[in-house]
């Protein structure tokens, strides 16, 4: 991984929107872990997913550290609020230390257990741990399902970044990947976003040290005021609208210019200073177009390097791409995986799954509708077959489409119909399983279904056959129609009259 794209992982956090309707009440960085917490009535899940938003998850308090961490984020705040402990299921264990509960991070590891007297020792439904200044901060299990004031929040980083050195009359605010501000910290993650005032110089954390802006056009601009876009030189740069220039000192924000060269230019993104020339320039994803002012969508899946990993495909966006998993997969955990479509059961009798896929199959004296690939239908594939009988009812008896029942001694059994005695073909009739063929005699073609027409002169003297069958059986094995054994290509194409059911086949 380079470094570009590393910088691209640990900053993305840091330009997601914070969900809607949250306030920051309290915030605490030291080490490599920050806590916060968020005043936002909700369920245990809902602030459960809240905290995994930002790349963390609800507060465990695996020490007496970690409970002074909370009542200093609570502070003086009423109501109940999450942490990250949970039973989702079976029966409390008064002798354990988490009696039967467990971390949100899926494990029991503990140091300090703070219960509050009483505990349920029923086994009921899954059940939750909140705080609250009120109970003196002890663990109160109640159901899940109900609501708190609000929860904490932990996020665990490697490779901090320290505070920024802060002259006279200087000062630095820091905006973390959780999206919350911190006017100072001893140990900050990566990510995170420092502002130098009154300078307005912006810096980003990346392993261990602070980069300067334009840091790189992907990510939130870059750090620019206006617009960053990546120069000729293959170097981001700061760019500001038509009449304005990027101040000298900061790299980043914009001022105004009382005689700016690009304003004629009437570039569409950026106008790039190269010395004594001006040119215009594009956003990532975009490419100038003829009149060099313009810029055109460019398509960055033609990349065959976007999107590596197996089953994964490049869908291109306005101005950039993304990378989605293919048809019958699903993103778990950055790889795609198959996704197991006959646990919804679509298949009328047997399902099988498929990498991407899945097929139906059926019993035996059934075959998949060919109308409906989900579902069976009769089949006999033979003359004569059993009959398939209700076992209450001996005489309410099904046969395959295209075959009769006929009783007998020992029950009732399905014969094959002959259709060519109803003359329904004008010359040649052909009965197949389940079915029939018209075809017509040399000298003649068949016209629409059934009627066999004298050729004219300059016409195929009849090398090209028509057959026509009901579509009873598409699995009708072709070699059983005449001349099929020659190197042929069949066009099937469906009629609507009558006999919608019909099929025309042409040799071709």
């Amino acid at each position: 991984m380079n470094d570009v794209t590393r910088l691209f992982v640990v900053v993305l956090v840091s330009v997601m929107g914070r969900p809607g309707g949250t306030e920051q009440s309290s915030n605490y960085c030291i080490g490599n872990q920050c806590f916060w917490l968020i005043s936002d009535p909700g369920d245990f899940s809902a602030a459960e997913g809240q905290c995994e938003h930002h790349g963390g998850h609800l507060m465990t308090l695996r020490s007496s550290v970690s409970h002074d961490t909370l009542s200093m984020l609570v502070g003086n705040l009423t109501g109940r609020f999450w942490i990250g402990l949970h039973r989702k299921s079976g029966c409390p264990d008064t002798s354990a230390g988490l009696r039967g509960f467990s971390w949100v991070t899926e494990d029991e590891e503990s140091d300090f257990f703070n219960w509050a007297p009483g505990l349920d020792s029923s086994c009921s439904a899954p059940r939750c741990v909140s705080v609250s200044k009120e109970s003196d901060f002890k663990w109160i299990q109640e159901p899940c399902g109900g609501r708190a004031a609000g929860f904490l929040c932990e996020y665990s980083f490697t490779e901090p970044c320290k505070s920024l050195a802060v002259a006279p009359g200087e000062s630095v605010s820091y905006m973390t990947p959780m999206w919350f501000v911190l006017e100072d910290g001893v140990s900050l993650p990566p990510g995170t976003i420092a502002t130098r005032m009154p300078s307005e110089k912006n810096y980003v954390c990346f392993t261990q040290k602070w980069l300067q802006a334009p840091w790189n056009c992907e990510i939130k601009e870059g750090g620019c005021e206006h617009k960053c876009a990546v120069d000729p030189n293959e170097v981001p740069s700061c760019y500001c609208p038509p009449g304005q220039t990027v101040n000298p000192a900061n790299k980043v924000t914009c001022e105004k210019s009382a005689d700016d060269p690009c304003a004629d230019l009437g570039c569409q993104h950026a106008c790039f200073h190269n010395g004594s020339s001006y040119s215009c320039i594009c956003d990532h994803g975009f490419k100038l177009a003829e009149d060099g002012r313009s810029c055109e969508d460019f398509n960055d899946c033609r990349d065959q390097r976007q999107c590596p990993g197996d089953n994964f495909k490049c869908v291109n966006t306005i101005g950039g791409f993304k990378c989605v998993c293919e048809d019958g997969y699903s993103l778990s955990k950055d790889v795609c995986v198959d996704d197991d479509e006959c646990v919804s059961a679509p298949c009328e009798n047997e399902c099988h799954n498929t990498p991407g896929s899945y097929f139906c199959s059926c019993y035996d004296g059934y075959q998949v509708d060919p109308h409906s690939p989900n579902k069976c239908r009769l089949y006999c594939g033979k003359p004569e077959c059993p009959a398939l009988c209700d076992p209450n009812n001996a005489f309410q008896c099904y046969c395959p489409d295209g075959y009769v029942i006929e009783e007998r001694v020992d029950g009732q059994v399905c014969l094959d119909f002959n259709e060519c005695v109803s003359n329904f073909c004008d010359q040649l009739c052909t009965n197949t399983l389940g079915s029939y063929v018209c075809s017509c005699s040399d000298g003649y073609r068949l016209e629409g279904q059934y009627q066999c027409v004298k050729v004219d002169d300059g016409e195929t003297d009849g090398s090209t056959e028509h057959f026509f069958f009901y579509v009873r059986d598409e699995t009708l094995n072709y070699k059983n129609l005449r001349h099929a054994d020659c190197s042929t290509v069949w066009r099937r194409k469906s009629t609507a009259d009558a006999h919608s059911n019909v099929i025309e086949i042409k040799q071709t």
